[in-house]
């Protein structure tokens, strides 16, 4: 296969899925996106941070469920990705075959949780608390999944008794027990991450994860894995609750695109070089790695 053109069999609002046989090569560009819309601009690097991000974070919990994550080493793949457009920020990854399920899981109460928990007191249909501030840390982390909308429409939230009913019509018999794996998998993934991270000086607010099958009918972790794009990162430093936080995330995009409603997507030069720079630095504190 290796002077063969490869052409995306499947392009996301940032991935870009490559078919390789029995593997795939995932390519994170340097797209960006918000609300579900692609912005006009691109963040110049932000795809191979996203990629080496995905990889530490592979490697540091492949002891709780294994993952998709092959090599992230070009020379590992066919001689079209060894060039600049996709050295470093490509991954091999295994072929797994996807739950509809998007596993959200939420530590602190902010952004739509914190919404809704004004109106009712719950998040998602989770009773919680009374009392409760914005962006307090909860009592325990609580599993929010959503279904995988296709590009420019909302993912809608669901109850794990939804996500029981949905992987049983996929796998009858087995689909509770897949449903329980992955609810599972996601608190226990976010526990020992956000507690790292927290030693590093980032809190871990909220992010979401996604499974699938491999061959063998084993549940196996895809896609990508607590990037800023997938997750909400604040600093420690400062964090105090009864109010919005800052964010190492693209929430710095969000809020900008709020107070500026007519700007039709397109960011200024200054917003995109900070967005740059929020990633690098969460990159360098989680890891202890400046990004090269």
């Amino acid at each position: 296969m290796d002077n063969q053109e490869f052409k995306p069999v499947k392009e996301g609002k940032v991935r870009e899925v490559y078919d390789n046989g029995d593997t795939l090569i995932i390519v994170a560009t340097d797209r960006i996106s918000a609300f579900d819309v692609i912005l006009k601009n691109k963040i110049t690097e932000k795809g191979a941070i996203l990629t080496k991000m995905s990889k530490f974070w592979f490697d540091f919990t492949k002891d709780i469920v294994p993952n998709h994550m092959v090599s992230t080493d070009t020379a590992d793949m066919p001689e079209f990705f060894r060039n600049g457009e996709f050295e470093g920020n490509s991954m091999k990854c295994r072929k797994l075959e996807m739950f509809p399920v998007e596993c959200i899981v939420r530590g602190y109460i902010t952004g739509s949780g914190w919404e809704s928990y004004q109106k009712d007191g719950t998040v998602c249909g989770i009773k919680l608390a009374e009392g409760l501030q914005e962006s307090q840390q909860l009592p325990e982390p609580i599993y929010t999944p959503t279904t995988k909308a296709d590009l420019g429409l909302h993912d809608e939230h669901i109850t794990f008794e939804d996500t029981v009913e949905a992987l049983e019509k996929l796998y009858p018999g087995k689909g509770a027990d897949y449903a329980r794996q992955i609810k599972d998998c996601t608190i226990q993934l976010y526990k020992k991450c956000a507690e790292y991270a927290w030693e590093k000086g980032i809190i871990i607010a909220d992010t979401k994860f996604e499974f699938g099958l491999d061959e063998e009918g084993n549940v196996v972790l895809g896609d990508e894995m607590l990037t800023p794009d997938s997750s909400r990162f604040w600093p420690r430093e400062g964090y105090t609750p009864g109010k919005a936080q800052p964010s190492f995330d693209k929430q710095f995009v969000r809020d900008w695109l709020k107070q500026n409603p007519g700007s039709g997507y397109l960011l200024p030069e200054e917003v995109v070089v900070k967005t740059v720079d929020k990633y690098k630095e969460a990159y360098a504190l989680l890891t202890g790695e400046t990004f090269q």
